[in-house]
């Protein structure tokens, strides 16, 4: 006897759809066996498959059993082909007529028969949505982040028990409808306040311009100025997250096992700042089966390295090719899979090791040298890729002592937004080598920078004279000329004028000072 249903695996941050194949021969000596280059996990269903069907009083085939994971030639792994599994092991003859040619199921049994949740419901979903199916039956827990995938209808499964009575035309499992309305409403709230943040004027107009035109920053000052602080009110000015980023980023924390953040989709840009002891491969991902690291789950938004230059060397030099390309690529035997990871990066660092060097009123205890040293930890290449640096000075008694109120997030985010969308009315049908749409200034190549950033003759002299005296290089040039455009959105206007150079190379000259 012969049956296929339908199971989904994942495959970077995409699904990818399984058949699961199964055949019985008679045979005195009761096996199931399954192929289709399982892993252990996948071995040892059939454990938990012939548990949860007794459990459950769901009849299965006699004899030699064979399940095969088709395609054969992808590693599969993980639990998520429990239920399936079991499904097409069912000996029922109503059962076994029933068309699935149009239902996905995924799920892990537990040996009593209940279903428990799984790791990349979403990216399965929409896998399933896009390979023509019309249903998937998940675990309970995932069922609200699957009906994210609009188009399929997802059923929140408890046991294996009720899913059969359910394709039997029993008791039905009424689907879950994804809350679009509430989505979009939750996008607009921020949970941190810039009203809360006492001066550092300068500090927050900068983060202001990063937020608008997606800029790496750096922030260096002495402890206790509040980088931290500003850096972790940074995505509450930011622009709401789309539909289509936030199924994105979505996507790739359900393949962390993150869900309980998706709820059923995040609405907030994420904020991710790890500790600087964390590895490399921590930070980009990686693993024998690549996981997404801490640049992918900070994917459409900020990425916070606070004491910058403690990271391990190859942590900060891995950070390279991710911010130019947008993606890490991670190469293992068992194949390639890319990862978005388009993050605003947010440093925070002490002038010297003991943090005091500048400081109007503590006295710094570190040499010329060791000074140096801590600074030169940093090499010029990430720096080059740093659009802005700006510094963050300790605060006077009357700033903190202050009564009057800071200006908010949300008023921030108003100019931001507004400067958001001056610049997409002018990158409209404008595409990336990767063929996504160029949705920030950050993100432009040479060819949008030739067409868009065009200066005046004061703003073109005064670029002369920054490029000669900062020898910067070419990317740095470049990188010149987008915060510029950043600025000159603010003003709505179209031509990059000499005020709006001046800020920017302002704001990308804190390394001559400290000794680069």
């Amino acid at each position: 006897m012969y049956s296929v249903f339908y199971s989904a695996a994942i495959n970077g941050i995409d699904g990818l759809i399984v058949n699961v194949e199964s055949s019985s021969v008679g045979s005195p000596q009761p096996k199931l066996e399954i192929i289709g280059l399982p892993d252990t996990a996948i071995k040892e269903a059939a454990g938990r498959v012939r548990s949860a069907a007794r459990s459950c009083s769901l009849p299965l085939k006699k004899g030699l059993l064979t399940v095969n994971l088709a395609p054969a030639d992808i590693r599969k792994e993980g639990s998520s082909y429990d239920l399936p599994i079991l499904l097409s092991l069912i000996d029922h003859p109503a059962f076994t007529k029933l068309d699935f040619s149009k239902k996905c199921f995924v799920g892990e049994l537990s040996l009593s028969g209940e279903l428990r949740p799984i790791s990349g419901a979403l990216p399965m979903a929409i896998a399933a949505r896009d390979a023509g199916f019309t249903e998937i039956y998940v675990p309970e827990e995932n069922a609200l982040e699957a009906s994210a995938a609009i188009g399929i209808k997802a059923f929140p499964v408890k046991n294996a028990r009720q899913v059969f009575d359910h394709l039997l035309g029993g008791k039905p499992i009424k689907p879950v409808e994804f809350p679009e309305e509430e989505f979009f409403k939750a996008t607009q709230t921020c949970a941190l306040d810039f009203a809360d943040v006492k001066g550092q004027e300068s500090a927050k107009k900068a983060l202001e311009i990063a937020a608008a035109g997606g800029h790496n920053i750096l922030l260096i000052g002495p402890p206790g100025s509040g980088k931290s602080m500003l850096a972790s009110r940074l995505p509450g000015i930011m622009p709401p997250m789309t539909l289509e980023e936030s199924i994105e980023t979505s996507k790739i924390h359900s393949i962390a096992s993150l869900t309980a953040d998706l709820k059923p989709l995040l609405t907030q840009r994420p904020f991710r700042a790890p500790h600087h002891t964390l590895s490399h491969i921590a930070l980009t991902g990686g693993g024998s089966y690549p996981k997404p690291g801490e640049i992918s789950l900070a994917n459409n938004g900020v990425l916070f390295l606070d004491e910058f230059p403690e990271f391990d060397k190859r942590a900060i030099e891995v950070l390279r090719q991710p911010i130019e390309n947008r993606e890490v690529v991670i190469t293992r035997v068992n194949g390639t899979v890319t990862y978005p990871a388009s993050f605003l990066l947010v440093c925070a660092m002490n002038p010297c090791k003991c943090g005091y060097f500048g400081h109007p009123t503590k006295e710094c205890i570190c040499s010329v040298n060791s000074r140096k040293a801590y600074i030169a930890k940093l090499s010029g290449p990430i720096l080059d890729r740093i659009d802005l640096q700006v510094e963050v000075g300790a605060l006077e008694f009357e700033e903190l002592d202050t009564a009057v109120a800071a200006e908010s997030s949300e008023s921030i985010r108003k100019h931001v937004c507004e400067a958001r969308e001056f610049a997409l009315a002018r990158f409209e049908g404008e595409t990336l080598s990767n063929g996504k749409k160029l949705t920030a200034n950050a993100l432009m190549q040479p060819k949008h920078i030739r067409k868009y950033c065009v200066t005046d003759e004061a703003g073109k002299e005064l670029l002369h004279a920054a490029f000669n005296k900062l020898t910067l290089s070419a990317r740095g040039y470049d990188k010149i000329l987008k915060v510029a455009r950043t600025i000159a959105d603010f003003d709505k206007s179209e031509i990059i004028r000499a005020p709006h150079i001046a800020l920017a190379v302002q704001l990308r000259s804190l390394d001559k000072k400290y000794g680069k």
